[in-house]
């Protein structure tokens, strides 16, 4: 995105051509003899096999700044896991393999729930929790990042721009998240740009101001799956366990990290992923259940805030986000002509339609239990009442691994 304006309150790191990548990554190496760093990638055993893991895992050869790559397998059979682990002696830096489904890895999830601690359904949330932990419990770790394991367009530079921030100790922030533009022969991103930043607004014109809202508005892409944090910041944040990830750790930051040490970066000029089905008529698949999580967690953070989400306010919410949904779509038809984008516009009104009954359930089960926010405990938590919990995990994966 070729600017170079600060817009919001949240600071922005741009991409202004690729003169600065041989920079930073030298200096990375330089900060890695006292800095750190891990990478934690979530990976489903269908996703680890596709070309998209095989190209980052590759890419990952020419890295010299990080510590180990973590991969957190789920959905793995013993015979999976197995194979992943003859695979990875290839590569000539550290890889550690976090399984799942591991016999004493299911049997420490089920420590937990005994002890009537949520850790989330099977999924990227637990995944990403357990593999938090892991980290912190080997204390090898002074910064974490992490990315997802399907991103087509990767390159070793989105790594670099994305720690760098937070590596670097003359800068000093201690969240990173990353941005770009989502598009190929046409515009992606509707969860993004047709759901969450409309219903923001939304949000902004009912409420009024609010710093929270300030906050998230802030963000070019809230939903990017990109982020780096410093250790500590990881051991206190709760991780929510549905398709309300990216906004849950974004409202949890808000809460233990001054703004101004929050940043955003610009990784590259365009990214390309996997893109999940609409579901239109099954609110518990792709797109559709994403939104729903996507809203009920934020309702509930804002309602913890303060803030009254009153039955009417609700209501009100609902026919103010159709509207500014259904002006972002003249917007992005705009933005893809003047581009040479493909643009379908039936499809378009279909994701908001669909969104719109995901905001209208979410609304209802808001309104069912207010509470109910399904976040994981922090690592604190869990070492408070498990103190060798961590040294328990960390001898399964070493075990399994060896």
């Amino acid at each position: 995105m070729a600017d170079i304006y600060q817009t919001g309150i949240i600071t922005t790191l741009h991409l202004l051509g690729d003169r600065g990548t041989k920079v930073i990554e030298e200096e990375l190496e330089k900060y890695s003899g006292k800095v750190r760093t891990s990478l934690l990638i979530p990976a489903t055993y269908q996703d680890y096999q596709k070309p998209a893991m095989k190209n980052i895992m590759n890419l990952l050869s020419e890295v010299n700044y990080i510590n180990q790559v973590l991969i957190v397998l789920g959905k793995a059979r013993e015979e999976d896991f197995l194979k992943v682990k003859r695979e990875i002696r290839e590569y000539p830096y550290r890889i550690t393999v976090l399984w799942l489904e591991h016999p004493q890895v299911q049997e420490l999830i089920r420590e937990l729930e005994d002890a009537d601690l949520y850790v989330g359904p099977d999924g990227k949330g637990r995944a990403v929790w357990f593999g938090i932990g892991l980290l912190l419990g080997q204390g090898e770790s002074d910064v974490i990042a992490l990315h997802d394991s399907d991103i087509i367009t990767y390159s070793h530079t989105m790594l670099s721009r994305l720690i760098y921030p937070v590596v670097n100790p003359h800068i000093g922030f201690e969240f990173s998240k990353g941005f770009y533009a989502r598009f190929s022969h046409k515009i992606h991103g509707r969860v993004t740009r047709l759901f969450l930043i409309p219903l923001v607004r939304a949000l902004k014109a009912i409420v009024g101001f609010h710093p929270y809202l300030e906050y998230l508005d802030s963000f070019r892409y809230p939903l990017a799956g990109e982020f780096a944090l410093k250790a500590d910041l990881a051991r206190v944040i709760r991780i929510p366990g549905d398709w309300g990830l990216e906004v849950g750790i974004l409202s949890e930051v808000y809460r233990n990290v001054a703004i101004k040490r929050i940043v955003q970066v610009e990784l590259c000029e365009r990214y390309d992923h996997k893109h999940q089905v609409l579901s239109k008529d099954d609110p518990n698949q792709g797109l559709h259940k994403m939104a729903v999580d996507i809203a009920v967690n934020l309702l509930r953070n804002l309602s913890a805030r303060g803030v009254t989400v009153s039955e009417g306010r609700l209501l009100t919410l609902r026919t103010t986000y159709l509207r500014i949904a259904e002006d972002m779509i003249a917007r992005f038809h705009a933005d893809a002509m003047i581009n040479a984008l493909n643009f379908d516009r039936h499809e378009e009104e279909l994701a908001v339609e669909t969104f719109a009954n995901a905001l209208r359930i979410a609304c209802e089960q808001f309104l069912e239990d207010p509470l109910a926010i399904p976040l994981t405990p922090n690592w604190t938590r869990i070492t408070s009442v498990f103190p060798d919990y961590l040294d328990r995990l960390m001898k399964a994966v070493v075990e399994a691994n060896n």
